[in-house]
C-alpha cells in the first residue's frame, strides 16, 4: 500500500541516484567534461587561491655560485558565494489516493514528475553555463502590440517560461514578477506575455522567475563581463580571456591560428570548441574538402563531434550564434558543497503538504558555483562570416 511515508523512502532511495547520473552526465558536453568537487568549499562561499604567471625559481648556475631567491609566487585569491539550485515536483493528493493500492500507477506518477523535473533542471542549467550569473535573458526594446514586445535576442525555450521583468521602467514603476511567455516569433524578434502590462517596460530586461543575479558565473562573464571575480579585467589581465577579430571571415587558417595562439602566448591546449548549430556547421562545411571532418561520438563526452586539427568542435543550442569559443575544460571547476540532494524538514520528511492545498512538494537542492581557474587561457573568435564550397553565407 502506498503511503507517504513509503513514498517519501521510495524519492530518497530510488529516485535519487538516479537523478543526479542524470544531471551530472547528460547536460552538455562542457559540463560533462568539467571536474566537480567539494574541496574548495568553506562555509557558504567558493575559496580558491591562483598562482599567477608560471616562473619559478629555477636557473642554471655556475658550480660556486650562489643559489636562486625563492620565486615569491603571486597568488590571487577568488571568493564566490555558492549558487542556490532548487527544483520542486508537486503531486496532489488525489493523484497519490488514486494509486494507493497500486504501485505501478504510484511508480508511472512520479516517473512523469521526474522527467519534468530532470528536463527542466538540464534546460536551466545548460543555459546558465552560458550565461554571466546576473539570469538575463533578453532586453526589451520596444512594445509591438497587445502583450507583445519586441527583443534584443529571442529563443524559443522562452515559450512555457515564467519570468520577471525588471530594471529601467520609464514610469519608475516596480518590478513585474511571475509573468508567462505564451508565445515568441523569432522572425520579428518578439515575446508574448500571459497577461496585459500596463507599465511601460522598455529598456528593462527579462530573467527566468526568481533568479536574478543568482546563476552561475558562466562563460558570458568571463567573455563579456567587465569585471570577474571581483577583479577588473582591465587592471588583471589573467581575468581577460584572449578574443579575436575574424574581420568578417572564418577560414580554416583562423581557427588554426587561433589554436596556435593559445599554446604559443598563454600555454593553453585548448581541447573543446564550442558554437551554435549554424556555426558548426559553417565550420564543417569549411574543413570538408580537406577530410578533416571526422563524424564520431567523444568517448569522454558521450556527444558527436567534428574535429578541427584534432580539437573536437561541439553544438550547443545556448551558444549565441556570434562566437565561437575555445575551452581548454581542466581550467574549469564546478565547485558545490553536495551533488543534488532533496530538502528535508526537521523530520526527515521530503514530501510536504502545501499550505491551504491537497497537494504534496518536493524539493531537489543543489548549492554550487562555476569557476574557471585560468580565465586568459580560454578565448573567442567573434566577427566572422563563414565563406566555404565558393558560397558566401
Amino acid at each position: 500500500m502506498i503511503t507517504i511515508e513509503n513514498a517519501d523512502k521510495a524519492l530518497k532511495d530510488y529516485y535519487l541516484d538516479a537523478i543526479c547520473s542524470q544531471l551530472s552526465d547528460g547536460v552538455s558536453p562542457f559540463f560533462s567534461a568539467i571536474e566537480k568537487n567539494t574541496s574548495n568549499v568553506f562555509g557558504k562561499d567558493v575559496k580558491i587561491a591562483i598562482v599567477r604567471g608560471n616562473c619559478g625559481s629555477v636557473m642554471a648556475g655556475a658550480e660556486d655560485a650562489d643559489l636562486p631567491d625563492p620565486y615569491k609566487n603571486r597568488y590571487l585569491d577568488i571568493t564566490l558565494p555558492l549558487k542556490n539550485l532548487y527544483g520542486t515536483i508537486e503531486v496532489s493528493d488525489k493523484a497519490l489516493r488514486a494509486s494507493r493500492d497500486s504501485s505501478g500507477a504510484f511508480v508511472n506518477l512520479v516517473n512523469a514528475e521526474m522527467d519534468g523535473l530532470i528536463s527542466s533542471a538540464k534546460h536551466n542549467f545548460q543555459r546558465m553555463l552560458f550565461g554571466d550569473g546576473t539570469g538575463a535573458l533578453c532586453k526589451i526594446t520596444s512594445k509591438s502590440g497587445d502583450s507583445v514586445y519586441k527583443v534584443d535576442s529571442v529563443k524559443d525555450y522562452f515559450v512555457g517560461m515564467c519570468v520577471d521583468i525588471c530594471g529601467t521602467g520609464n514610469d519608475g514603476a516596480s518590478d513585474i514578477t511571475g509573468i508567462y511567455v505564451t508565445a515568441v516569433n523569432s522572425a520579428s524578434s518578439t515575446v508574448t506575455f500571459a497577461s496585459k502590462i500596463t507599465t511601460t517596460v522598455t529598456g528593462s530586461k527579462i530573467y527566468p522567475h526568481g533568479s536574478k543575479d543568482g546563476e552561475l558565473t558562466g562563460l558570458g562573464a568571463i567573455f563579456d563581463s567587465k569585471e570577474l571575480y571581483g577583479y577588473d579585467k582591465t587592471k588583471e589581465p589573467y581575468f581577460a580571456p584572449y578574443k579575436v577579430d575574424a574581420e568578417g571571415k572564418l577560414t580554416e587558417d583562423i581557427l588554426s591560428d587561433v589554436l596556435d595562439d593559445m599554446e604559443e602566448k598563454f600555454n593553453s591546449k585548448i581541447n573543446m570548441i564550442i558554437c551554435s548549430y549554424k556555426t558548426r556547421k559553417k565550420i564543417a562545411s569549411l574543413i570538408a574538402n580537406n577530410r578533416r571532418v571526422v563524424n564520431s561520438v567523444d568517448a569522454h563526452t558521450g556527444y558527436g563531434v567534428v574535429t578541427v586539427n584534432d580539437v573536437p568542435v561541439y553544438a550547443d543550442r545556448y551558444c549565441p550564434d556570434d562566437r565561437i569559443l575555445f575551452l581548454n575544460t581542466e581550467d574549469f571547476l564546478l565547485s558545490q558543497l553536495c551533488d543534488w540532494e532533496w530538502l528535508e524538514d526537521e523530520g526527515g520528511k521530503i514530501l510536504k503538504q502545501v499550505p491551504g492545498k491537497a497537494s504534496y512538494t518536493a524539493t531537489l537542492v543543489k548549492y554550487a558555483e562555476l569557476i574557471c581557474k585560468k580565465p586568459c587561457a580560454q578565448a573567442m573568435l567573434y566577427n566572422f562570416t563563414a565563406t566555404a564550397n565558393n558560397e558566401t553565407d
